[in-house]
Formats: structure tokens, sequence, C-alpha cells
């Protein structure tokens, strides 16, 4: 049974360890904010964090995600406050928002490694496709978010770590 830990808890996945991650989470988990769009890696609405880097959830099989840490969109914050998220409503970046969860998780991985990134940069860390067009209010959304994160930084530093509960079954 292959194990790792999704959204902070660690999790044993009662599924064939071929199972793309894409299908656990949403159907074992019910993690269902991980969506799925091509089934071939080209769109990112599958985009999950592993080990703290955007990965397509549908390219990836449960034995290759065995041992390491998964954070889906329901994991990168409980009630929605990350900059990420706020950024992208305050700059009204959503338009049918299908695409939204891939977006946020590219855009929180690029941010965690660099809050100021470069036009350029933000168009190669965010390769998800979205067919609303919302681009340049996601480059503008990726810029407050990351403004946000830099003033927030020391503050950050300062929390405590979150307690491990007890491993389900799924």
């Amino acid at each position: 049974m292959p194990s790792l830990t999704v959204n902070d808890r660690p999790v044993e996945f009662r599924m064939d360890p071929q199972t793309p991650l894409l299908w656990a989470l949403r159907d074992a988990a019910n993690l269902t904010g991980t969506k799925y769009g091509c089934g071939v890696g080209d769109c990112g609405a599958c985009m999950v964090l592993v080990d703290g880097e955007a990965m397509r959830s549908c390219l990836l099989s449960l034995a290759e995600a065995e041992g390491r840490v998964v954070t889906t969109i329901e994991g990168l914050s409980r009630n929605r406050d990350h900059p990420v998220q706020q950024a992208l409503v305050a700059e009204q970046a959503i338009q049918c928002g299908f695409c939204t969860p891939g977006i946020a998780i590219s855009a929180a991985a690029l941010l965690a490694h660099n809050a100021e990134p470069s036009d350029e940069e933000i168009k190669a860390g965010i390769p998800n496709l979205c067919r609303c067009g919302v681009y340049p209010r996601l480059m503008a959304a990726v810029r407050r978010a990351g403004a946000a994160m830099r003033r927030a930084a020391p503050a950050a530093a300062l929390e405590p770590a979150p307690d491990t509960p007890a491993p389900p079954s799924l």
C-alpha cells in the first residue's frame, strides 16, 4: 500500500501503486480541488505540490509519490487565505475557475522559491493553460502575492510547526 503525506497527514492508499496520484486524491481521498484536464500533462489543471515542487498529478503514480509530501489546493490554506489565493481574487484573475487550483499551486511553488519573480520567470513558472485568458490579471496577481509573502516572511518564521495526526487508510 503506497504511503505518503497529503496535506500534512500521513495516508496509506489501498490502491494499485500504478494509479495516477490525481485519481487517488480525487477518488480515494475526496480531494476534488485537483482537477482532471487533459490527462497528458499539458494543461496543469492537476498540479499539486510534491515535496514543495509543482507537479502534474496525472503523470505521477502512487508508487512514484511513495514517501513524499503532497499538498493539494485544499492543503495550501485551510481558510483560502494563502497570499496567492487572496491575490487571484483581488486581481479578478479567476473566470470559470476550473484551472484556478492548478494555477494557484504553480504560483505558490514559484513564489516559495522566488517571492519577486520577473515577468519571464512568472511565465516560465506557471505553465498552466487557462482557456478564459486571465494571463494579464494572473501576472498582476502573482506580483501582488509575492509582495504579500515578502511582507509576511519575518512573521512566518516565528510560527510553530503544526501537529501531525494519526494516519488514515484510504
